[in-house]
């Protein structure tokens, strides 16, 4: 689906970070929006947004681990657009600390949202697909799906999970030509993410300064619903994680578990809290978690861009001085 003017797009955990991105780069493409989130007023200020930039745009609270709200969900697109073209399973919640430590009733509920929530809306969809003949089912899963995260065990098992699900779906639905099931892999993004995530380590977490923006994943989801692709990842650590894990799993799992003890141990005290995993909260709306910002640092795309910048810029000073041996030599 090249031209997105039209289509009938649905986002769950459009409220921010990069479900709100997303909707963004959608409604610049024309797109009619179908928003879901737990916050409505919030959904409201994004769907104002969307018709901002060029789209339609209705807001539906939905509370993904309730299976019942999703089919409503998909009645609502139906019908306000006659359809639904692509739907991307976007909400996601987490939380940081030993398994131990984080109730039981936490780590159930970051599956129910990582996991079946996804499952709840290929539930909600797949049937109008097939009554259509056509359709994009797009997970937006983590780079956690490739590689183990400790001190996050739930948030690892769902994701994980929801890879192995994405991948069986796509299979199950190959002798439909025109649905496409899709897995977008971000690495570590600048969202309201830590904001809305629990921490239950008793640290203060600091995500660190390389950090890709949220746009740059909207425009990832935007490209698979455009040109379909089975896995994409979204930045340099992602793409590392999927070949480390697929070639060498022990050693790579055993780096990852050295390097968040230590960044745990090295890590200032912080306050416990449940973040927006059990309860919404009124913080963390904007797309960007901001991040960035406050370090004063470029998001790692383009930090990227000037790192291939003083690679070629090395290559031809070392070409240049190359030549200039040779010609006195």
């Amino acid at each position: 689906m090249t031209d997105l003017t039209g289509a009938s797009v649905v986002v769950t955990g459009a409220s921010s970070g990069i479900g709100r991105a997303t909707a963004r780069a959608f409604a610049e493409r024309g797109a009619r929006l179908t928003l879901a989130a737990r916050r409505g007023e919030v959904l409201e200020d994004v769907a104002r947004e969307c018709r901002d930039r060029g789209g339609q745009a209705i807001a539906v609270p939905t509370d993904v681990a309730d299976p019942d709200s999703v089919r409503a969900l998909a009645r609502a697109a139906v019908q306000a657009w006659g359809g639904i073209d692509v739907w991307v399973n976007n909400a996601g919640v987490g939380a940081v600390g030993a398994f131990h430590e984080v109730p039981l009733e936490m780590h159930r509920q970051i599956i129910e949202t990582d996991l079946m929530g996804a499952i709840h809306g290929a539930e909600a969809v797949v049937p109008v697909f097939l009554r259509q003949g056509r359709g994009t089912l797009v997970n937006n899963i983590s780079m956690g799906a490739w590689t183990p995260m400790p001190f996050a065990s739930a948030y690892t098992a769902a994701k994980f999970g929801l890879r192995g699900f994405t991948a069986s779906l796509r299979q199950e639905l190959k002798v439909h030509p025109e649905i496409h099931v899709c897995g977008v892999f971000p690495s570590m993004i600048d969202t309201p993410g830590l904001q809305h995530g629990a921490n239950l380590s008793g640290k203060r977490i600091n995500p660190g300064p390389y950090l890709y923006s949220p746009e740059r994943v909207a425009r990832a989801i935007v490209g698979v619903v455009r040109h379909p692709r089975a896995e994409v990842a979204v930045g340099f650590p992602a793409g590392w994680a999927r070949f480390a894990y697929g070639v060498a799993p022990v050693p790579t799992e055993h780096a990852v578990g050295l390097m968040m003890r230590r960044a745990l141990e090295r890590a200032g005290p912080g306050s416990r809290r449940e973040g927006a995993v059990m309860h919404p909260t009124a913080d963390g709306v904007r797309a960007s978690g901001g991040v960035l910002e406050r370090k004063g640092v470029p998001p790692a795309e383009r930090l990227n861009g000037f790192a291939l910048i003083a690679a070629g810029a090395a290559l031809s000073l070392g070409a240049l001085a190359f030549a200039r041996a040779r010609r006195t030599g």
